[in-house]
């Protein structure tokens, strides 16, 4: 009987795309994986047709890259420093967006495996959580996520939480005692999570009471109605708001000078990302600033490290420093004047 690669994956236990990649592009697979599946091959004697042995160790020089969106400008400029040192070294970049869909995040990954990349660079919804990069890790595939705050995996980011910490620690200093987080979904963004744990650590230790994150929808151009009035109004309204990046914050901007709200008088904010255009707007956007095209370039490096069998494993996690970029959006607030606040006139 003939053993085909199928039986050759059940016998060593991982996918036909793995066995498949181990006979046409080792250099891409780890070495346990890759001695598991010799080792399978030379049991079942299994004869890999001429296609694949010519393939044998061929390489594609090409890395796929999985970001949620490129209409957000953090992950444009990680892919920038990506692309500047892919185009270096003769690599050529493949590129799928998400939209911060699980579904579309494993559509993309298994789309770029079958174009055997030899690693993958990857911003995920959840990276403590995520069954497929357990597949990933389980089958030798070599990767490195982005911004992705994690010490499980592969990864490259800022300390989210302290990030956080520190930008809501210098809101407090400003005066302001009702802060409020805004953010996306907390239960699908691990990055959102770890900085709702800075904001209500800050607070705490302040002698203060941190209230729930507002979760609104951080793809969408307006706030709604009703995010807006409860921004607003009130004698107990916040008086200033952690947004939990910076094209949020630009949308809330826009949202309270329609209603009505001056910026920073009426209401402090605090962005997250650190984005150039925030310095243009007026005022200027304070913001907690993250090195993304770093990222970009330190997850590049790691990955290349990680094919070349030169990465020595030490440590999963590279932490890269944030800033505070103190902007105009945070106003002096005095204790007699954040004692009560009346509700804003809405537009």
């Amino acid at each position: 009987m003939k053993h085909t690669i199928k039986d050759v994956a059940a016998y060593a236990g991982f996918s036909i795309a793995t066995v498949s990649r181990a006979i046409n592009a080792p250099h891409t697979v780890n070495r346990v994986t890759l001695a598991k599946i010799r080792e399978a091959i030379e049991a079942l004697q299994f004869s890999p047709s001429p296609l694949g042995r010519q393939l044998r160790g061929e390489r594609t020089r090409l890395i796929g890259v999985v970001l949620p969106t490129l209409a957000n400008p953090v992950f444009a400029e990680c892919l920038q420093g990506i692309d500047e040192l892919a185009a270096a070294q003769g690599y050529r970049l493949m590129l799928m967006t998400t939209q911060y869909d699980a579904a579309r995040e494993r559509h993309a990954i298994e789309t770029l495996l079958a174009q055997r990349v030899e690693g993958l660079i990857l911003t995920v919804a959840d990276a403590d959580t995520h069954p497929l990069l357990d597949e990933l890790d389980r089958d030798g595939k070599l990767y490195v996520l982005m911004h992705n705050d994690t010490v499980r995996r592969p990864s490259v980011s800022v300390d989210n939480r302290r990030a956080a910490y520190d930008g809501v620690r210098m809101m407090i200093e400003h005066g302001h005692e009702r802060v409020m987080m805004l953010a996306g979904t907390l239960a699908e963004s691990d990055r959102a999570r770890l900085r709702y744990r800075g904001y209500s650590e800050a607070m705490r230790q302040a002698g203060l009471t941190p209230a729930p994150a507002l979760e609104v929808d951080f793809n969408a151009d307006e706030l709604a109605p009703s995010v807006l009035a409860h921004l607003t109004s009130g004698p107990d309204r916040p008086t200033a708001l952690f947004c939990s990046n910076d094209l949020l914050a630009m949308v809330v901007m826009r949202g309270l000078r329609r209603a009505r709200f001056d910026v920073p008088e009426d209401m402090s904010i605090l962005g997250f990302d650190g984005l150039a255009m925030g310095e243009l707007l007026s005022p200027p956007l304070a913001s907690i600033g993250t090195p993304n095209r770093e990222i970009g370039c330190a997850a590049w490096r790691r990955l290349m490290a990680r094919i070349e069998g030169a990465d020595d494993g030490e440590s999963l996690s590279l932490t890269l420093p944030h800033l505070l970029r103190k902007g105009g959006t945070i106003a002096v607030l005095s204790s007699t004047a954040g004692a009560a606040l009346p509700a804003h006139p809405a537009a």
